[in-house]
């Protein structure tokens, strides 16, 4: 099991990040690469693929996740129960496309915490070009009628 899933819920065919490449106690940067095989280009769109927005927007989201997760993962007994479970997105603004083979890098910030939920503001690049940025709250609970795990 990879770092990735080692710290979030997420799982293939629904993990959308490959491997952190950075945090600090506020940021985190992720790494994905949209493989050609994956089985929602046949149909977005047949003979000329592109990532849908919503997947790129989950990739940032999941990249979120793995920050709040690296903070309460600590080892310590008193970390909190839960799953990262969106509360709010707004400001989605889409740049540029992604397409099958793109490589794309993920950036997140904390930019406040309140009343138990985390107000945090994503990016995504394609090399040089940026894709999206999105903010977007997220609270770590334990989602009724759900079994808590970390």
């Amino acid at each position: 099991m990879n770092e990735v899933e080692q710290l979030i819920p997420h799982r293939p065919p629904f993990l959308f990040v490959d491997e952190i490449v950075s945090r600090t106690d506020t940021t985190l940067t992720s790494r994905r690469t949209w493989r050609a095989d994956e089985d929602f280009y046949r149909g977005h769109y047949p003979g000329a693929p592109i990532t849908p927005g919503v997947l790129l927007c989950e990739s940032v989201f999941q990249t979120g996740a793995l920050l709040l997760a690296g903070k309460f993962n600590t080892g310590e007994a008193d970390k909190p129960a839960g799953v990262p479970l969106l509360a709010k997105v707004e400001n989605v603004r889409f740049r540029s496309p992604v397409y099958p083979g793109d490589t794309v890098t993920i950036e997140v910030k904390i930019n406040e915490v309140a009343g138990g939920f985390y107000l945090m503001s994503g990016a995504m690049k394609n090399g040089d070009k940026r894709v999206l940025n999105v903010d977007f709250s997220v609270a770590w609970k334990t989602p009724e009628g759900q079994p808590a795990t970390a």
